[in-house]
């Protein structure tokens, strides 16, 4: 029987069960995949849990907001992508020891790659050979990922976050990354061709709200990619269409980390398709 959970808080939006449950049954594999709500401040539930993959209790975990950076201390060693980036969302015990790696890094370019191709017209038709900028919102866990994969595929960074001190902290360790608060980022938005949300504002279930200052313009020619996959259609991506934007929400990067994740913990290729399908069979209505 194989174990397997994620931890953070919230989670009542997680889809995730429905990804790992079909990819179990795909393979044959019989096993449970757990929702382990743990608040911030719950050091000794987190601990907890981690002892129960020392101990075999539990098979792996993931690791999503608020903890993909608070976990690091209790882990007995990183992978080499997740040391660099600073934050983990897989664990998993290899040699008696906790292990921390990062699939989001891996999982959103693969899906932004998607993305790009599907564009009309592609991006890799018209943009070749062109420097390019990234605008990304938030500073926290999931915008260390993002930009590890974007600094590491040739792209210029801008991050734009309410806390300073994470962004400062994002600043000193990617190359090419400047920071400011969104209120003076106006100047430098005909520079931009990429915007990436990495913010939970207008996920599930306050999907009223929208990270982007009223009244602020978007780039005319940029694309704009939202990590939130629940709602399927988020504020922000309805903003970005309606100024003419190509948008779209984080469902292929949550399936690809997930599909990287199962493969870390049970050594078995998921096809992506295979657990798009799942959710689509499951929630009918976010498709809708």
């Amino acid at each position: 029987m194989i174990r397997l959970g994620l931890i953070g808080f919230p989670l009542e939006h997680s889809l995730s069960p429905v990804l790992h449950s079909a990819a179990l049954q795909a393979c044959g594999l019989q096993g449970t995949y757990s929702l382990f709500p743990i608040k911030r401040e719950d050091t000794r539930g987190l601990n907890i849990l981690l002892n129960q993959v020392r101990t075999g209790e539990l098979n792996g975990l993931n690791i999503t907001i608020p903890h993909k950076q608070n976990v690091i201390p209790l882990l007995d060693e990183l992978t080499p992508r997740a040391r660099t980036i600073g934050a983990v969302n897989t664990i998993y015990l290899k040699d008696g020891k906790l292990i921390g790696d990062n699939t989001d890094a891996p999982g959103f370019l693969a899906d932004l790659n998607n993305f790009f191709q599907e564009s009309t017209p592609p991006w890799w038709k018209t943009e070749e050979g062109l420097e390019k900028s990234a605008l990304v919102l938030g500073a926290g866990g999931s915008a260390r990922a993002v930009a590890y994969a974007l600094a590491n595929t040739g792209w210029n960074l801008i991050v734009s976050a309410r806390r300073m001190e994470q962004a400062n902290d994002l600043s000193n360790s990617y190359i090419k990354v400047s920071h400011y608060d969104q209120i003076h980022i106006s100047p430098l938005l005909s520079t931009i061709h990429l915007i990436v949300n990495t913010i939970p504002l207008g996920m599930y279930p306050k999907i009223d709200e929208s990270p982007w200052i009223e009244g602020l313009a978007f780039p005319k020619k940029a694309f704009l990619y939202d990590l939130i996959y629940n709602p399927s259609e988020t504020l922000l991506v309805r903003q970005a269409r309606a100024a003419g934007l190509q948008a779209r929400t984080g469902m292929g990067m949550l399936v690809e980390q997930a599909a990287l994740a199962f493969e870390l913990w049970t050594g078995l290729y998921i096809p992506r398709s295979l657990m798009l399908d799942a959710i689509k069979i499951a929630v009918p209505t976010h498709f809708s």
